[in-house]
């Protein structure tokens, strides 16, 4: 699984072969995720070049618009989200554990902030996109089905209970300052992970969340971001 996405990541980026181009990519990647959690998506590009140490000409030459970056900032994340999951399988063979490192980098991610970028805006339906969240979703399917195998997981959850709960709870949304959010986010995720664990104290009103019904109840698309 880990080849599979340093060779999906690779391909995105087979087009720049030069090391220092490389370099240039990913620090424009990184000052954009941390200006979308800080800023919201319609953060001045200007700003991204000016905090990722490069001129708006050369963050232009890389991405051509701001629909483009959202794009690969969302992309990266979902890809190291999925690495941190199939690395802590392949070190340990525990399957709650994966899923723990999964939910607990997403935090540190913050998707609470980018996932409504990925659910409703920036050409959702952009093949690098798709495929990038379909790696995530069938990845963590794979460790709870695993985890449920083993008698670790409730077996009553879904992948869609487990993506929104992490979003919910590595909250605040992007552009809203909340200091004392790294205090609290991972005891809370706990508690969350907690009580996933199987037995079940009690069972869980209505059914276990799918990803086709996230996708039924993000499906409004808004305006198209500005350019």
């Amino acid at each position: 699984m880990q080849a599979a996405t340093t060779a999906t990541t690779a391909q995105r980026k087979a087009t720049r072969p030069r090391a220092d181009a490389l370099r240039n990519r990913e620090r424009i990647v990184t000052a954009a995720r941390e200006m979308l959690v800080e800023h919201g998506p319609e953060v001045p590009l200007d700003e991204v070049a000016r905090r990722a140490g490069v001129g708006n000409a050369t963050l232009y030459r890389n991405f051509p618009d701001r629909a483009a970056l959202v794009r690969e900032v969302l992309c990266a994340v979902m890809d190291r989200t999925t690495l941190a999951a199939e690395q802590a399988l392949a070190e340990t063979g525990d399957a709650f554990e994966a899923l723990s490192s999964f939910v607990h980098t997403a935090a540190d991610e913050r998707v609470g902030a980018l996932c409504p970028m990925v659910a409703s805006a920036f050409d959702r339906n952009h093949p690098d996109l798709e495929a990038a969240r379909e790696r995530c979703e069938r990845l963590v399917q794979e460790v709870m089905d695993r985890a449920v195998a083993a008698g670790q997981l409730r077996p009553d959850v879904g992948v869609g209970d487990l993506l929104v709960a992490a979003a919910q709870l590595s909250r605040p949304p992007a552009g809203t300052g909340c200091p004392s959010h790294d205090r609290y986010v991972h005891r809370h995720l706990q508690l969350f992970l907690d009580g996933l664990r199987a037995p079940a104290r009690t069972a869980l009103p209505g059914t276990a969340t799918t990803m086709e019904d996230l996708r039924r109840d993000c499906s409004t698309q808004p305006a198209t971001p500005k350019p």
